[in-house]
Parts: C-alpha cells; sequence; structure tokens
C-alpha cells in the first residue's frame, strides 16, 4: 500500500516536528517535507508531490490563506487541512470558499487529526462541530455572504484585475508593470523564481490573458487614477 504523502506547512519549527512526531509512527503515512511558509511550500509541492497538506494560516511572506488560493488552482489534487490556532470565523468562511479539504486546531488530538487525514484522502471534506457550527449559522443567516479578501489596494471595479488578485500578486502585479524582470522580482521579495513564475501564471489566469505583454497592458488599463506603485 502506497503510504499517504504529507507536506507540513507553518512558521513555527517546533509545530511541524510535533505534526511529525504524532504521525511518524503510521504506517500508511509519510512526512515529505517541511516549509515554514507560503512561498516555500508552494515551490516544494512539486519537489515532494504531497497528497496532503497542512497549511498554517498565519505564516510570514504569504499567509495561509493566500496560499491556499494558488494551490487550489494549480494543483486541485491535493487536499488541504488548514491548520489554525483559533477557531476563527473568518478563517474558517475563507478556508471553505477557497478550497480547503478540512480545518484543524493546533491542539486538535492525534487520533482526530488521523481521521481528517484519511477522510480527507478518500475525497471528503473535514470540518469539526466548532467549525461546521461556524458555517452553519452563515448560511442560515439572512444576507450573509462569504467574506471577501482583504487586499493592501484601495476598492477597485469587481471587474478589475486588481480585484481579483491576492496581496502578493498585487505586488508582483505591481513590479511587472514597472517593467522587473522574475529575478528582480524574485530578489525584491526574497523569493525563489519559480515562485515568482507560479504566481505569474495565476495572475494570468485570473487575468484572463495569454500572455505577460497583454497583462501589464490590461493591469495599467484599470489601475485607477492616484495610484502609486
Amino acid at each position: 500500500m502506497t503510504p499517504i504523502r504529507i507536506l507540513v506547512a507553518d512558521d513555527h519549527s517546533v509545530v511541524r516536528k510535533g505534526v511529525r512526531l504524532l504521525l511518524e509512527d503510521e504506517t500508511d503515512i509519510e512526512i515529505v517535507g517541511e516549509a515554514p511558509d507560503g512561498d516555500e511550500v508552494i515551490d516544494l509541492i512539486p519537489v515532494v508531490k504531497p497528497d496532503v497538506l497542512f497549511l498554517d494560516i498565519t505564516m510570514p511572506r504569504m499567509s495561509g490563506i493566500e496560499a491556499l488560493q494558488i494551490i487550489t488552482q494549480q494543483y486541485p489534487k491535493i487536499r488541504i487541512l488548514m491548520f489554525s490556532m483559533h477557531n476563527n470565523k473568518d478563517y474558517i468562511l475563507k478556508s471553505v470558499q477557497y478550497g480547503a479539504a478540512g480545518y484543524l486546531s493546533k491542539d486538535t488530538d492525534r487520533e482526530e487529526i488521523l481521521r481528517a487525514i484519511r477522510a480527507v484522502v478518500s475525497g471528503e471534506f473535514y470540518y469539526p462541530p466548532s467549525a461546521s457550527s461556524v458555517i452553519i449559522r452563515h448560511l442560515v443567516q439572512p444576507g450573509t455572504s462569504m467574506p471577501k479578501e482583504e487586499i493592501d489596494y484601495t476598492p477597485r471595479k469587481s471587474s478589475s484585475i486588481w480585484n481579483k488578485v491576492t496581496s502578493r500578486e498585487a505586488q508582483i502585479l505591481t513590479c511587472l508593470t514597472e517593467g522587473m524582470s522574475s529575478q528582480e522580482i524574485a530578489k525584491r521579495f526574497d523569493i525563489s523564481a519559480n515562485t515568482v513564475a507560479n504566481q505569474r501564471a495565476s495572475i494570468l489566469r485570473k487575468a484572463g490573458v495569454k500572455n505577460t505583454v497583454e497583462l501589464i497592458r490590461l493591469a495599467l488599463d484599470e489601475k485607477p487614477r492616484g495610484a502609486t506603485s
């Protein structure tokens, strides 16, 4: 039987080590990698090819929510379990909105973590009662909608590319409009050129254009007056 391949992304090494220790004795599970932030986990995915990703929500450089959006688009077969210190309503709802297979608190015990892993690998979703109640309350309350992603730019028309990208993608898009190369962008944000390429591909898909030249033209056309780079 091929073991379930798991990648753990968390900015605290003690958490990554704790997950490894909890799972290392399971014969049907293999920890194939660890990452301290969203940028690095995106770089690692094509290398270690995980089946399940444990993804911390609050990480430096790129948050877990931002990484979730990119990963579910580029690697839809990976089952993602969001990992958080808190049962924050917005975090839970955004996890559902952007395609996470489940949501676990960091104080979850070993047996529940194992149930969650095996559930999502079999194609199910795993949201424990504390998270499920948040989702149900949200669905039954009249006039509610999924929370909108917070970005670092002023409000724009919903059709604008600037309103479709994550905060990190907006930074990269700004750099592209300034004529910067992937290597220059990678150096500015201390990330790999491969990460830049992945995020540029995500922006192209969201914009519905075929190449970077068309993307830059669109971005400049839709950039609101008075906005600075």
